[in-house]
Order: structure tokens, then sequence, then C-alpha cells
């Protein structure tokens, strides 16, 4: 077992499962999370939605477990737990009291192993999932904007331009026959990392997640593919109508550069979101919400599920509005290309680029030091980025981003390679 700095200590179990212990000592507490490498982008067609709905299915029951009592055993021992389904991966997590270490081990490995699906089951959680698509998107103001609506107008292939929450037909149509086929190509131990954070001491915790994940069969790793894609050739253009938005929207999306073979480019971009639009005295508030009072709100950033690094390559970088219906949205999108144009020529002030990186720095640490956060940071920079270690590193990254890469990023964001989303109020259409 490898120890590398502030005490990140890695293994790699006998079934390929890649482990992570993180001691902290901080409060009396751990964090287990499971993170494995399959997101919406690996749903295959025809079954958009099914990696959040295999997601939700592994909460009804497992090998040891009838349904229910996964959520009692953390529970009872004061715990939280929750999962999520991203891109490119799908997580499941915990943080109890120290105490229970084992017990929420012993749950994520029996999960892990076997989870219990029943038709039953699959068929009431394709029921939450539609109530859950309906609540977030279908009756909820600016519902799946941009994260839904933004892809299909920049990408051309499936697996980057599908809805990841999914089309009720594709999921009445799942079948207890896809959830196996699922489970067997995706949830294999070598497909995951087993990320543990907290009050504990590694070796104790290495013996007991042998115990527990040790005899889980190894089984075949898929093969990632690669979801890489051209640019645009020229900007396109979309608009949809939002029955339940009082305001309209646009929304303009440009990809990033492949953070594994450019991560200084990445972060540039990264930081240039924050330019634009972290603060009130960031560059596009300033100018469309305080000066030209062109928008009601404006937000850049880097990812489309809102968090930089959440996603291999393609990535995208939005740029998002909501302004009154008197407003030309031409003049929002010109105010934008003119303030990318003015970085691009002149860089950032310094001044102004170390306060921004010096907030966004700090904003990691204070995020870091609640264990939950640092330990899904962890498991999905091992998972995604293929460096646990990039979590910590990453406010020492902002940190040293130079003007010229700002003005790099900015000169890459050009209005022939990008997409404009625009939507309207029903009311208007």
């Amino acid at each position: 077992m490898t120890a590398p700095a502030r005490g990140l200590h890695r293994r790699v179990l006998d079934n390929g499962l890649r482990v992570l212990l993180v001691p902290d000592a901080a409060a009396p507490v751990v964090g287990i999370a499971v993170h494995v490498d399959v997101g919406f982008r690996s749903e295959p067609e025809g079954r958009t939605g099914f990696a959040h709905l295999f997601e939700h299915l592994m909460f009804q029951g497992s090998e040891s477990l009838e349904k229910l009592a996964h959520f009692r055993h953390v529970q009872s021992s004061g715990g939280v737990f929750n999962g999520s389904t991203h891109q490119d991966y799908t997580n499941y997590f915990e943080v109890l009291p120290s105490a229970a270490l084992e017990r929420a081990l012993f749950l994520e490995a029996d999960r892990l192993r076997a989870p219990r699906l029943t038709h039953e089951n699959l068929r009431n959680q394709v029921d939450v999932v539609k109530e859950e698509i309906r609540l977030n998107v279908l009756n909820r103001p600016y519902g799946g904007f941009p994260w839904i609506l933004l892809p299909p107008v920049l990408y051309d292939t499936y697996p980057n331009a599908h809805n990841g929450y999914g089309d009720f037909t594709d999921l009445e149509q799942a079948s207890l026959d896809d959830a196996a086929a699922f489970f067997d190509a995706y949830y294999a131990p070598g497909n995951a990392v087993l990320t543990v954070v907290g009050d504990l001491d590694p070796d104790e915790t290495a013996a007991l997640v042998d115990k527990h994940f040790g005899d889980i069969p190894a089984r075949a790793v898929p093969t990632r593919p690669s979801f890489a894609e051209p640019p645009p050739d020229g900007e396109r253009r979309e608009s949809v109508v939002d029955a339940n938005a009082p305001l309209p929207a646009l929304a303009l999306g440009h990809r990033l550069p492949d953070p594994h073979a450019d991560l200084p480019g990445y972060l540039a971009h990264a930081v240039l979101a924050s330019l634009l639009t972290d603060g009130e005295a960031a560059r596009l508030t300033q100018r469309l919400v305080y000066g030209d009072e062109l928008v009601t709100d404006v937000s850049a950033s880097c990812g489309l599920m809102g968090a930089p690094l959440d996603a291999r390559d393609p990535d995208t970088f939005t740029v998002t509005a909501v302004y009154p219906g008197t407003v030309d949205p031409q003049r929002i999108i010109g105010a934008v290309d003119d303030e990318l144009a003015t970085l691009a020529a002149d860089g950032p002030d310094p001044d102004e680029l170390r306060r921004v990186t010096a907030r966004w720095a700090s904003s990691l640490h204070r995020e870091h030091d609640r264990l939950m956060s640092r330990m899904l940071a962890l498991g999905s920079a091992e998972l995604v980025q293929g460096r646990a270690e990039l979590a910590d590193e990453l406010p020492g990254l902002i940190a040293a981003v130079e003007p010229s890469a700002v003005a790099a990023a900015a000169g890459s964001l050009r209005p022939d390679q990008r997409a404009v989303l625009t939507v309207t109020p029903g009311g208007a259409a």
C-alpha cells in the first residue's frame, strides 16, 4: 500500500478494485464513497436515462439486505447517504460516526456484489425517476437548462448530445435483462474506486476492505470508448419554448480543452469563467447586470454539471443569462463577445486575476474542510482524471494561472465554433 503526500494511501485489490484510504482525525466520522466508471454518456441508445435509473435500483436492496435496509442501517448509525449520476461516473456514498466504519463497508460491498434486481423494484423506480423528471425538468422553470437542452445543439453524437435524465418511453421500456446486462457490463470491481476518508487507521481499514470487498469476483472491465468528436464548423443556433419560464434565457456553449492533454489550458478556462461572473465585481456581472442592465442573472462555468474537471473530453464551457423580454438577446451575446475580445487582447489585470484566483482557492480549501466534499473530490479525480491528488493540488494550480493563459482561453472561445440556445417563455410563443 503506497502513501503519497497528505496521507493518501492507495492500493488495488486482486479483483481490480482501486482503493483510496485517507486518514483525517479532525472529527470522529468516516466517509465511504464508491465511484463507478459509468455515466449517462455510456448508456446504450434507446435507453436514455438508464445510468440514472440504475443508480436508483442500487438503493433497492442487495444480496444480503432487503429493500430499505441500507437506509435503516445508515440512519440508525447517525449517518447520511446519497448517490448521483454524472456524464462519466456514478457515485454512492455515506458519512457516519467512525464506529460504524465496518457497517458502511459491508453495505457498499454487498450492493457492489449483487444488487436486488426485481421486476417490482424496476417498475417502482421507473415511476420514481419519471416523477423526478416532472419535478426537476418538465414542471420547473428552466428545467434542464442548460445541461439537457444545450448538448444537442453543440454536439452531434448520441453519447454527448442525448438527454441523460431520460425519455419516458425509453424508461418505460427498460427491462430486467437490460438492468442485469448493465450491471454485468459496468459494475465490475475493476471498474470502480472505493474512497474511505476520516477518523481511521489505514492498516485496520485496509483489512476491513479486504474482508468485505476482497471476495467480490473479478469480472471483465469494459473498454472505455472515446467520446471525441470534431468541434462545430460554424455557429449553431436553436430555440426552445419553456411553458414555465417567466423570462427568456440564453446559453452559449463552447468546447473546452481536453483536461488530460492540456490541463493548464482547461484550468485557464475555469479561471476565465470566474473572471466573467464570479462575484459582484466580475466583468459580465458588472456590465450586463449593473451597467447595461440587460440581464437579471448571468453565469459562466466549466462543465455541464456546473463543476470543472467533472467529465472527460469533450467538456463544455457555458455562459447562461436570464433577461427581460424587451431585450434583444443579440445585445447580450455581443457584450459577451466584447468582453472576451478585450480579455484575449489585453489579458486580465494582474490584481484582478489574483483576487479571483485567491477567492477560488479559498473556496476550494473551505469546501474540502468538509469531509464529504473532499471524499467525493478525491474519488472522482481518481476515476475521471486518473489522479486523486489533483483534488488537493487544484487550489495551487488555480493560483498559478497566468494572465497570458487566460487571454489565450478567451481567444479560443470563437463565435464560429459555438452553440447558441435561446429559451422563450411559453406565453410569448
